[in-house]
């Protein structure tokens, strides 16, 4: 019996910090960034596509923008105990709107990297793309939070 309660309780405290980690993964996914990298289905994004791209992240959704742009947006959510890490979208604007895409991240201080599948395929196991794979891997860098002035 005591085995029996000493595992029922494991259960309740092992379960009881699974919402406070997600709600601070989400966090530390908010706020505004600039790709760095990108590669579709095997091919290197060029320099001038990567300076066009932003990313804002903000109490779970995230808007991806091309030169100002709305390109996708999209609700999110994240299990940070899985290896690799998960990250799902909804699609709320865009190209493949109302569709889920799955995706695996990394989230290093003020760098993410994700790897993402096509609409309708299953999520990465790593941070690859090859031609024909329907995926997209990116790196973002946050940007500085700006001051406010006084």
């Amino acid at each position: 019996m005591r085995l029996l309660m000493t595992a029922v309780l494991s259960l309740f405290f092992v379960g009881a910090d699974t919402p406070d980690a997600v709600k601070k993964e989400m966090t530390r996914l908010e706020g505004e960034w600039t790709m760095v990298s990108g590669e579709i289905d095997g091919t290197a994004m060029v320099e001038q596509q990567l300076k066009a791209m932003k990313r804002v992240a903000k109490d779970g959704v995230t808007t991806v923008t091309m030169s100002g742009q709305t390109f996708m947006k999209a609700k999110f959510s994240v299990d940070p105990a899985k290896k690799p890490k998960t990250i799902d979208y909804t699609v709320v604007e865009g190209p493949t709107k109302g569709k889920m895409q799955y995706g695996i991240y990394e989230l290093d201080d003020d760098t993410v990297k994700f790897c993402f599948s096509s609409p309708g395929k299953d999520r990465p196991s790593d941070f690859t793309t090859k031609a024909g794979s329907g995926r997209t891997l990116s790196v973002w860098k946050k940007e500085a939070k700006k001051e406010a002035k006084k």
